[in-house]
């Protein structure tokens, strides 16, 4: 666990440090604006997959690393000041997840995501984020939940974006996500995650 938490850590010092190196350049505090409608996002996150046993029979208990790239567009200008007041976008992203428990196995996938962000403060801004596509593993036939290679990965989540200038951020995110093959081939038991996560996003 203490190596783990170590890895996890250092990962995430390796992902946010040119952000911040990036951000330190400038000797003037930036005026943090709203992003416009049709603004782009590209995005990098990483966490560490944590399986949950949701029935009896969830025997084995997958847990990896996971690195996405993401894509996104707003489709909507900031609407106002209230709390519940926010912007929509939608994109895409590939999960790429490795498990080194119980057995090392690699995992990709094409997940077209929504997003909605609360706008009631320019610098820290909360997200939720649902998403889901096709996704395939070599954990699959290997474990007794998964019977086939191909499956579907569907998650749920939430975060938060602290904008350093108005084009650059660092996210802290979490989700839950589930992995099955929707009844191609049984058994089709699932497997379910928790992946919490830190990354950065562009916008342009």
């Amino acid at each position: 666990m203490m190596r783990k938490s170590l890895s996890v850590l250092c990962l995430c010092l390796a992902i946010l440090t040119p952000v911040f190196t990036f951000a330190a350049e400038g000797t003037d505090a930036p005026t943090i604006r709203f992003l416009p409608a049709g603004t782009q996002e590209v995005g990098l996150s990483a966490g560490w997959m944590m399986n949950h046993r949701l029935t009896g029979d969830h025997v084995s208990k997958p847990q990896g690393p996971a690195v996405i790239p993401s894509w996104g567009i707003l489709l909507n200008d900031a609407p106002g000041d209230r709390w519940y007041h926010g912007q929509v976008s939608i994109g895409a992203e590939i999960p790429y997840i490795v498990t080194t428990r119980p057995i090392m196995s690699y995992g990709v996938g094409f997940t077209p995501r929504i997003k909605y962000t609360l706008t009631m403060s320019p610098q820290l801004r909360p997200y939720v984020e649902f998403g889901g596509g096709p996704y395939w593993t070599t954990l699959g036939q290997r474990v007794p939940e998964q019977g086939t290679k191909f499956n579907f990965i569907v998650h749920a989540g939430f975060g938060v974006s602290w904008f350093l200038t108005s084009q650059t951020a660092i996210t802290a995110s979490y989700r839950f996500h589930h992995i099955s093959n929707a009844g191609i081939r049984y058994p089709n038991l699932g497997l379910n995650s928790s992946l919490p996560m830190s990354g950065f996003s562009f916008y342009f």
